[in-house]
């Protein structure tokens, strides 16, 4: 029975452990029929191996979203392994650690442009970086963390996410005419090696657990990764510039449920 992404060709950035979010997307768009390269930072020997664990072998592509060289060469590399992508995941967002854990008001401008570079910025450089490749009807995926308020501890990731969600809505002006599509996944707290850098991440971590009305499970990234695929694939032709909640609820309620 063909899957929801048969014949898509995806690009999945952001691989570091079987935890990442990218990781999640990879494996089930695989087995939804998808064709996936990845790219990874740093030790690229590490990734190669989490990759060897998805459904199906996979290259690996190098990728510094800070590097020009490397963002500018990116699209002749993908064409080494595809001939066109139909949809490309953004996972990716660093904040130096004077940045995080309640250093909002002590943080230097060279650490807080670099988190604004890597979390925000790289959305549009990755973009630009797939666009010769991206056929119309291509779907532009980021994943997010609802920014609508300051968060105990995310400080100047906070603000990352901020211009984050900015960028899309700037993507999609400059990019619906082209047929691209380009929307966000807030995503609620995951285990992820991300997450763990986070001085005070268990905070989220309880008050998800508290006040999600669906509940919500910080190991389990497949509702994560279907929102992602959903938004690559064909059944949303016509939405950009959005951002999909998928965090239990959590967003939509003021207070632990049961204690009104």
């Amino acid at each position: 029975m063909p899957g929801l992404l048969n014949g898509k060709r995806l690009l999945i950035t952001g691989l570091i452990t079987e935890q990442s979010l990218a990781f999640g997307v990879a494996r089930l768009a695989q087995e939804e029929g998808a064709e996936v390269v990845l790219t990874g930072f740093g030790r690229l020997s590490l990734v190669n191996r989490i990759a060897a664990r998805l459904p199906k072998p996979a290259p690996v592509i190098e990728l510094d979203v800070t590097d020009t060289a490397q963002l500018d060469g990116l699209a002749a590399q993908v064409r080494e392994h595809t001939d066109g992508l139909d949809g490309v995941l953004h996972s990716i967002a660093f904040a130096p650690p004077s940045a995080l854990g309640g250093g909002f008001l002590t943080a230097p401008w060279e650490d807080v442009a670099t988190a604004l570079q890597v979390s925000a910025f790289s959305f549009k450089s990755l973009a630009v970086a797939t666009l010769p490749l991206l056929t119309p009807g291509a779907g532009i995926v980021g994943m997010d963390f609802d920014a609508r308020q300051a968060w105990p501890v995310y400080d100047w990731m906070g603000v990352a996410k901020a211009g984050l969600e900015s960028v899309t809505r700037y993507l999609a002006r400059d990019l619906g005419p082209k047929g691209i599509r380009v929307n966000l996944v807030a995503a609620g707290p995951q285990r992820t090696m991300a997450a763990k850098s986070i001085p005070g991440f268990e905070q989220f971590e309880r008050a998800w657990q508290e006040r999600a009305p669906l509940g919500w499970s910080l190991t389990d990234s497949t509702p994560v990764a279907k929102a992602a695929l959903m938004l690559m694939s064909d059944w949303f032709p016509a939405t950009t510039g959005e951002i999909v909640h998928v965090d239990g609820g959590f967003h939509a309620v003021g207070v632990p449920v049961g204690d009104a």
